[in-house]
């Protein structure tokens, strides 16, 4: 046999490899929390979205939250500001909220044209539309860091319309208060809520490492599966440190609150998403609520 048919045959059994999942996960829900270098990289951010457009178009129903934390600060040093952070949050006064805005309004309408480019349709909103989220603001020890929002209430209606409409909705985190006041909201955070709302099947992460280790200073220590039980472990024996603690955090709240599996993938690995959804071997770190629910995913 050539190896050019060869080639067409290896093909085939990926496409056989995947259809167990994809007739699981047909019609079911996932919420893709797109940030990091992944948004940045002219390249990667294509191939996400290729892979979010992909997974609609077998049947999935994806949602897209996303940062643009990067940008922010890129467009915040522009204009002559100083980009300030305590305990790893950004300080937000009204300037800098107004930039923010405008920031991620810019992004969140660029990744509608890359969706509309591949022949599906979406719509970009913010938290905003609909009421979506409604927040309080967020301190920082007790520090005031200005509009920051923590979500205290989510409208997941106008998200379940569009999907119903078939439509692939891509929501950028700003939210209002009870007196509508403006607020920027931790990407994370939002997807997070957004999956819990709307009972999604998966909430996946992007992020710039390619999942959690055991010990952060050795890559051959990723974990590739775990229960809530052992993420708890991880962090109340202080392996987990740093920006990945809220992450896991926000991993063990979507779980608890029904979520069925959160995937903390490396943004920057070409087609992450689809590696880690439609293959045997997933390529990041997965977390289930308990060891039953990580057998009936075939882990």
């Amino acid at each position: 046999m050539g190896d050019e048919m060869q080639k067409y045959l290896d093909k085939a059994e990926v496409l056989i490899e995947a259809l167990p999942y994809i007739q699981k996960f047909n019609r079911k829900i996932i919420v893709v929390k797109y940030g990091g270098s992944a948004m940045i990289d002219e390249t990667l951010k294509r191939r996400v979205i290729q892979d979010v457009t992909l997974l609609k178009l077998v049947g999935f129903k994806p949602i897209i939250v996303h940062g643009g934390g990067k940008e922010i600060s890129r467009w915040v040093g522009k204009i002559g500001m100083e980009p300030k952070f305590i305990k790893g949050l950004r300080v937000t006064d009204e300037e800098t909220m107004e930039v923010a805005e405008m920031v991620l309004n810019r992004v969140n309408k660029s990744l509608v044209r890359l969706v509309e480019e591949l022949g599906v349709r979406a719509i970009g909103i913010s938290g905003k539309d609909g009421g979506l989220l409604r927040v309080e603001k967020k301190y920082a020890d007790g520090a005031d860091i200005g509009y920051v929002g923590k979500i205290k209430q989510v409208n997941i209606q106008v998200v379940q319309d569009l999907l119903e409409k078939d439509f692939l909705p891509i929501i950028c985190p700003v939210g209002l208060d009870d007196e509508y006041h403006t607020y920027n909201i931790n990407a994370d955070d939002a997807a997070d809520a957004i999956a819990r709302a709307i009972g999604a099947e998966k909430l996946a992460f992007l992020t710039d490492i390619e999942g959690v280790y055991k010990n952060p200073n050795d890559s051959s220590t990723r974990i590739s599966a775990m229960t809530v039980k052992e993420a708890r472990s991880l962090i109340d024996e202080g392996y987990v440190g740093g920006g990945m603690l809220p992450k896991l955090q926000n991993c063990i709240d979507a779980i608890e609150n029904g979520v069925k599996k959160v995937h903390i993938l490396d943004g920057r690995i070409p087609h992450c998403l689809l590696l880690e959804i439609f293959t045997n071997k997933g390529i990041g770190t997965a977390i289930f609520k308990d060891e039953e629910s990580r057998d009936e995913h075939g882990e």
